[in-house]
Order: C-alpha cells, then structure tokens, then sequence
C-alpha cells in the first residue's frame, strides 16, 4: 500500500484549520495544522518525514508567511509551498512566486480550487514543475517578438493589463492579444508558470 502524502496547514484561523483538515483528510491526504511559523518548524524538525507539501498563509503571527517561506525555501527546497492570503494582489503572487512558492490562492476559494492544485503540485515535486532548464527558458523567450517580451516582461513584474497599456501607450485589448500569444509562445498556462520561466531564464 502506498503511503499517504503528508501536507502542513499554517494559518492562525483555527476554523480555517479544521476545514482545511477535514478537506484534505476527505481525500485520503495526511494533514498536520499550525498556527504559525514555530509549531510549523518544531513539528518538521520533530519528525523524519518532514512534509510533502504546505499550505502557507502570507499573514501569520509572529514569524510571517513570507519570512517563512524564505527559511523554507533554504531549510527545505524540495518541499513545495502553496501559498493562501486573503490580502493577494499581483504584486504579491509575483514575490512568492520569485520567493520560491509554486502557486498562490487568494481567500475566499472553493475546496475543490485547493485540492485540484495541491493534487498537481502532489504529483510532482518543485524541481519537475519547473522543469525547465535555462537554455530552454531563453529558447522559449527568444520566440517571442520585441513587443510580446515587452508585455512579458511587465507581466512578470506584477502590472495589470491595463497598467501594461498604459506603459506602452497601447490599448488594453491589444495587451490581451499579447498576453495570449505570450502563454501560447512559451507554453505557460498561468501567471505562476510565466514568473518560474522568467526565473529560470536569469530575471529578476
């Protein structure tokens, strides 16, 4: 019989807690729940499984989510970290993203949001979804046209669609064109996908 994934809660919303729990448990997922940043780090130092995946929110007591992530991301690289706010914006996803985080939430989301991500995420570690190597990253990037990098590169720094028009003095709708061309060039399906190839391109 094959061993149940073990994933870590960190929230200091008890009720959000037991929810999360529950959902996991619902589907066979081993879940241990923290409060904040230090039971997190006793319970990983504790144990000799030390997770398989963590639920982080950015906003904790103490040690924040943020500043978590950073230790985690030294401590322990192969453990990926969805990150949970009910503060998100762009700007925000963005440094998780480049912070080392594999995909970032934005409260309130649906159960079944959570499980399908965090199923992904399961099926393979941090290193296979990024999966891409630097060479491949600039090959993919060098596909794009001046103006298609030019709406990459303000997309990966967290501008909004219409933030990019008004950058490059050209109409939203345009932006959007772009920004479809950008995800079909690169073969990147979302915002935390297009922040991992700039990463691995060398960017900032």
């Amino acid at each position: 019989m094959s061993e149940r994934p073990l994933v870590h809660v960190v929230d200091d919303n008890e009720e959000i807690r037991r929810s999360l729990a529950a959902l996991l448990r619902s589907v066979a997922i081993e879940t241990k729940t923290h409060a904040d940043a230090d039971a997190l780090i006793e319970a990983m130092n504790a144990s000799p499984k030390p997770g398989d995946a963590i639920v982080l929110d950015v906003r904790l007591p103490g040690i924040s989510g943020i500043s978590l992530l950073e230790r985690l991301r030294r401590d322990h690289p192969g453990i990926p970290v969805i990150m949970i706010t009910g503060y998100g914006d762009v700007d925000m996803a963005v440094h998780t993203m480049k912070l080392g985080a594999v995909d970032f939430i934005t409260k309130p989301f649906s159960g079944q949001v959570l499980l399908e991500r965090l199923q992904t995420v399961l099926r393979r570690s941090r290193a296979t979804a990024v999966g891409i190597s630097t060479s491949e990253a600039l090959q993919r990037l060098a596909s794009l046209s001046a103006r298609e990098r030019q709406v990459f590169d303000r997309i990966v720094a967290g501008d909004a669609n219409r933030a990019i028009a008004e950058t490059l003095g050209i109409s939203v709708r345009t932006v959007e064109s772009h920004r479809a061309k950008v995800m079909e060039k690169t073969g990147a399906r979302t915002l935390v996908e297009l922040v991992l190839l700039s990463v691995a391109a060398g960017g900032p």
